[in-house]
């Protein structure tokens, strides 16, 4: 069995030797373990570090493209080089390397096909309160729209299975993690969280510029995904919404005109049911054909997929 560790990066030359060094060398029921160093348009000597450090795989991007595009390059070379099993890991140093054998393990034993490492968020002394809470609110709500039950959502050590790895799309440009998890569970893809331990912060994070602004990425990614895996429950809820109104203004109708005031007719209250009722049949139109249309890209994939391994 081969697995290969990936670790996108961007000018990581203080401490890529470090996280290279911390990846194990041998795994129980692991017969090959390979790095790939992908490299999102590093300016400073982290290859070069990377390369004596016996590294033989690399993904090179000419410029930076953000960690969402290097995940996706990085898992195409490794299903391409026999990959059986994609740990994901930061270059940054901030998972410890030894915990990759606790990820690993269930995909292994043929279990899981997707292990995502938990933090202890609690014990983390660099995030804040604010933050600690954030991100177990962000983990909830998470868990709700992929029915799932990952623990640490935006955790990016994780391990996929050569299954898992070709069946997940990552549509998003800003990250990969929330995508995964989502389109993962509306696929019943396996997924199970072990905890992990992390080192202390080697620099600031370059993914969230700010608090407010991580908050309003995730949210729309979550809405993007909720779109496009399951669009049909997403038009019928905004249908409801609507057609629930014009039943009302419906009933507001009836009971002013034909009990309380029957020499008036109430045209505008009418005129608005039939609007909103109207919007609300629209939508769960909207839906249908949403859902028809995601079934085609599932069975268009589907056919890519079988003709690969043809």
């Amino acid at each position: 069995m081969k697995l290969f560790v990936q670790i996108p990066c961007l000018n990581e030359e203080s401490i890529i030797k470090k996280t290279i060094n911390n990846i194990p060398k041998h795994i129980s029921g692991i017969d090959e373990i390979e790095i790939l160093i992908i490299d999102d348009g590093c300016t400073d000597n982290t290859i070069k570090i990377a390369e004596s450090c016996n590294v033989k795989h690399f993904v090179r991007h000419e410029r930076t493209l953000g960690l969402a595009s290097a995940f996706r390059s990085g898992i195409a070379y490794c299903l391409r080089h026999g990959a059986d099993i994609i740990v994901n890991t930061d270059g940054d140093n901030q998972y410890e390397g030894e915990c990759i054998k606790d990820l690993v393990k269930p995909i292994i034993n043929k279990k899981y096909d997707i292990v995502i490492g938990a933090r202890p968020i609690n014990e983390i002394d660099s995030f804040s309160t604010k933050k600690k809470l954030l991100q177990k609110l962000g983990s909830y709500v998470v868990r709700i729209v992929s029915n799932t039950n990952v623990q640490d959502a935006t955790s990016g050590f994780r391990a996929l299975s050569k299954y898992a790895a070709k069946k997940i799309r990552i549509i998003d440009d800003y990250t990969y993690t929330l995508d995964m998890i989502i389109s993962s569970g509306r696929k019943n893809i396996n997924i199970l969280s072990v905890p992990i331990n992390v080192n202390p912060p080697t620099r600031e994070s370059r993914l969230i510029d700010s608090t407010f602004d991580y908050i309003l990425k995730s949210i729309k990614t979550m809405f993007r995904i909720f779109v496009i895996y399951s669009p049909l429950r997403f038009f019928t809820i905004i249908g409801s919404i609507f057609s629930f109104f014009g039943l009302i203004l419906c009933l507001r109708w009836l009971v002013l005109y034909l009990i309380f005031e029957h020499s008036r007719t109430h045209m505008p209250s009418l005129v608005l049911a039939s609007i909103t009722l109207s919007i609300g049949f629209l939508f769960y139109g909207i839906g249908i054909l949403s859902d028809l249309i995601s079934v085609n890209r599932e069975l268009m994939q589907e056919i890519r997929e079988n003709q690969k391994t043809r």
